[in-house]
């Protein structure tokens, strides 16, 4: 598709979705009064961009003020302004090579299969997406398989693709620790059959820790039987990490040489949301843990708001499956929320940690 014709598409499929949702049903559901300090009752959803993909991995800019998040069977990575201008970051962000039907499971957009705006794609684009203290992009590159760093240059160089000598399978999200640290999950995303795959590299799913050139294994099957989401809490004492299709979230205590202790369950959402996975999260400064995941039948989506101490207070609705969230504009208290083909805001009374 030409950038023009494309650019077409994108604004005709943004009018067509529902930016007025949420009129005859509330965006901010309270179950607990303290939700009132964090978000407004009243609090508007707005759609920033509709009509791509599978949007995941957003990341806000602050040198520049705008997003970066991945569309990930466009295998590429989007740039966004809070306005809504959309362009082209970069193209092969996940999968470089040119075999692109070997990798990457089918995926679809959620709707009926009888339904004529029905589709269905392969993910073979980048997750994940991260800023280093440096102001580098970070990618976990899922279907690529690795964790990638764009250097001040344009440079891109691979920081780690393997753990004791074996591939992975699906770099999924990541998050950057104070000390430089990179901590990111894997699991079998990144392969057209998944755990069946004939290249499967490493054969479970787990948390791993990046650290002056070093990959370590930090969190393994045992812990977690799948892998999605990370957060850091506020003084980085604790990593949260979720088991996506089990839907739980357990919380492990960081050791001083980064890595961490055994994890006890924090919050387990399985009840709470039959429909969706436990996927991307943000931690905001007052430690409560953004969890984004489903609403209660096949099509909404949420994002559940946990306190530091694991109770389930209130969620935001949405109109789409949420993947992950994050926190810009330079006072840090709008959330942006990528859901399935669109990108969202709302308006928060909490910041979210730089």
């Amino acid at each position: 598709m030409e950038p023009s014709h494309r650019a077409a598409f994108l604004l005709a499929a943004a009018l067509s979705v529902p930016a007025a949702w949420g009129q005859d049903k509330p965006v901010v559901v309270r179950i607990d009064p303290a939700l009132d300090a964090l978000v407004s009752p009243d609090a508007k959803l707005e759609l920033v961009k509709g009509g791509f993909g599978f949007t995941e991995g957003i990341v806000w800019v602050e040198k520049g003020r705008y997003l970066l998040f991945s569309d990930i069977p466009a295998n590429v990575i989007y740039k966004l302004t809070p306005k809504g201008e959309a362009s082209i970051y970069m193209q092969r962000s996940g999968y470089t090579k040119p075999d692109i039907w070997r990798v990457g499971f089918e995926q679809t957009n959620g709707k009926d299969p009888k339904d004529p705006a029905f589709e269905k794609f392969y993910m073979i684009g980048s997750n994940g997406l991260a800023l280093d203290h440096q102001g580098r992009v970070l990618i976990a590159t899922w279907a690529g398989r690795g964790i990638d760093r764009i250097e001040k240059n344009g440079k891109r160089v691979t920081l780690t693709d393997k753990w004791n000598g074996k591939r992975f399978n699906g770099t999924n999200d990541l998050v950057v620790k104070k000390d430089g640290s990179v901590y990111f999950t894997d699991g079998f995303g990144g392969l057209r059959n998944r755990e069946q795959d004939k290249n499967k590299g490493i054969d479970f799913q787990g948390v791993f820790m990046w650290k002056n050139g070093k990959t370590t294994m930090i969190v393994g099957k045992d812990e977690l039987p799948a892998t999605n989401g990370l957060a850091f809490s506020p003084d980085e004492k604790y990593l949260y990490a979720n088991a996506s299709n089990q839907k739980f979230v357990k919380r492990f205590p960081v050791k001083a040489d980064g890595t961490v202790g055994k994890g006890e369950m924090f919050a387990d959402l399985s009840k709470e949301s039959p429909r969706q996975i436990t996927d991307g999260m943000k931690v905001d400064t007052k430690g409560n843990v953004w969890e984004s995941g489903g609403g209660k039948d096949e099509v909404s989506g949420g994002v559940w708001i946990i306190t530091p101490e694991g109770k389930h207070i209130g969620s935001i609705n949405l109109p789409e499956l949420v993947a992950n969230v994050e926190w810009g504009e330079p006072d840090h208290k709008t959330l942006y929320i990528v859901a399935r083909s669109s990108v969202y805001k709302i308006r928060t009374k909490v910041a979210g940690i730089p």
